[in-house]
């Protein structure tokens, strides 16, 4: 932050209108300045009144569902802006009330004193990806809920599917429409369940087809391509990361990406007594389920599948190599895990930890960045 900068102002964002709160450099008391519309022209005409000279100010809000316009507002204007997050904000203990005014004049007492921890900001391109990409989850997450609706109809009347070890498949869909129900009520219901489960799979292909068509022109394309020569990554594991983590290679570390996507273990430690538990589950946890689903691919034994090599062929002799060293490792860890007992959840886990070390070493890889021979300390 700008060491000149000597207005620091907190805001405390709604849909319509926005608490404002200025700290002045020292240590007075923040000054409350009421509420004002959160409209580009009421923001201008703040900017203005506090800014009467043009000096630099530095505003800050928490992340939340108003998006990012009011950040790149700020920034157009010539003025710095911090999107912070919320679980980080220190908060008093025995603090029972909470207010817009509170709130705002917190944020500006803790912006001034340095206490908060901005978020990254995408770009325009990033956030359309990313958009994109949460879309595709949503949608599948409709395509999962109305397979189970389905399916706990089918079994509250006895109609259980014994033709195939896989169900919706082509088989399983030729099943469901041979399926014949007692009245022809109850078969009103079966072809509607059928349809919305066909519809919801419809939606999530277009996604994933625009999702291809989206990644040819997108700067974080070789990335996607070199993160794919890996087990368990395919096209929306990679570009669900990317689009979410933007550049990896800003973190300065393997086990600092995995501190922020919650995959390290808590800890609480007083005196000589030191305890560790389950993953703090802090961060994005976007990237950090879609990296536990792609870890459960290492449950077997180590593979070059034609696949992963066809995969591997559009990346470099050093990618590939790396992808290499992470499944033989990740798969020899899983075993080692399961067989010193742990529970399979935990030992995915772990997996999952060490996967986002080896993502990061391929980034670095690709964007030229150092990343050391070793990508797990």
């Amino acid at each position: 932050m700008n060491e000149s900068i000597s207005t620091f102002v907190g805001l405390d964002v709604h849909k319509e209108t926005i608490a404002v709160a200025v700290a002045r450099a020292g240590r007075g008391r923040p000054e409350y300045l009421g509420e004002i519309r959160n409209e580009p022209d009421a923001i201008a005409r703040l900017v203005k009144r506090l800014t009467p000279d043009g000096e630099v100010a530095a505003f800050c809000y928490e992340a939340g569902p108003c998006g990012y316009g009011l950040y790149r507002n700020l920034r157009q204007l010539g003025h710095e802006c911090d999107v912070v997050a919320p679980s980080l904000i220190p908060r008093k203990a025995g603090e029972r009330l909470k207010t817009d005014r509170r709130d705002a004049e917190a944020l500006a007492r803790l912006h001034r004193a340095g206490e908060l921890t901005p978020v990254w900001v995408p770009d325009n391109e990033q956030e359309a990806i990313r958009d994109l990409t949460r879309a595709r989850e949503d949608m599948k997450a409709i395509e999962l809920k109305a397979r189970q609706r389905l399916g706990a109809f089918l079994l509250r009347h006895g109609k259980v599917y014994r033709e195939g070890r896989t169900r919706w498949t082509q088989a399983h869909f030729r099943w469901l429409e041979r399926i014949s129900m007692p009245t022809p009520v109850q078969q009103i219901v079966l072809q509607e369940y059928l349809d919305a489960v066909k519809a919801a799979r419809r939606r999530v292909t277009a996604l994933e087809e625009e999702m291809h068509r989206a990644m040819e022109h997108w700067t974080f394309r070789p990335v996607v391509e070199a993160l794919m020569a890996m087990r368990g990554i395919r096209l929306v594991t990679a570009m669900t990361t990317l689009a979410e983590l933007g550049d990896i290679t800003r973190f300065d570390s393997p086990r600092q990406l995995m501190a922020y996507l919650g995959l390290v273990p808590s800890e609480h430690s007083s005196g000589g007594s030191r305890r560790q538990g389950a993953i703090t589950r802090t961060g994005n946890g976007h990237v950090r389920r879609i990296l536990v689903e792609a870890a459960w691919n290492y449950r077997f034994p180590a593979r070059r599948t034609r696949e992963i090599e066809r995969r591997g062929e559009k990346t470099t002799p050093t990618v590939q190599a790396i992808a290499w060293t992470a499944q033989k490792r990740l798969s020899h860890r899983y075993q080692k895990l399961l067989q010193a007992g742990k529970e399979k959840n935990r030992v995915v886990a772990a997996v999952a930890r060490e996967l986002a070390g080896f993502i990061w070493a391929i980034a670095c890889e690709v964007m030229g960045k150092p990343h050391g021979s070793r990508v797990i300390a």
